[in-house]
C-alpha cells in the first residue's frame, strides 16, 4: 500500500467521524503540551552543565 493511499483512507476515516472528539478540549490538550515541552526543556538544561 502506498502513502498517499493510506493517506487519503485516514483522511476519509477523519471525515465521516467529525473531526472533533468531545473529550478533546484544545485548551486543556494545549496547556499540557506546554508543559510536557516546558518539562523538557527544563530536564535537558539541568543536564548540560557545559556553559
Amino acid at each position: 500500500m502506498s502513502f498517499h493511499r493510506a493517506a487519503a483512507q485516514l483522511v476519509t476515516i477523519a471525515e465521516e467521524h467529525g473531526g472533533n472528539h468531545d473529550s478533546l478540549n484544545p485548551a486543556i490538550t494545549g496547556g499540557g503540551a506546554l508543559v510536557i515541552l516546558l518539562l523538557v526543556l527544563w530536564i535537558t538544561t539541568r543536564f548540560n552543565r557545559d556553559r
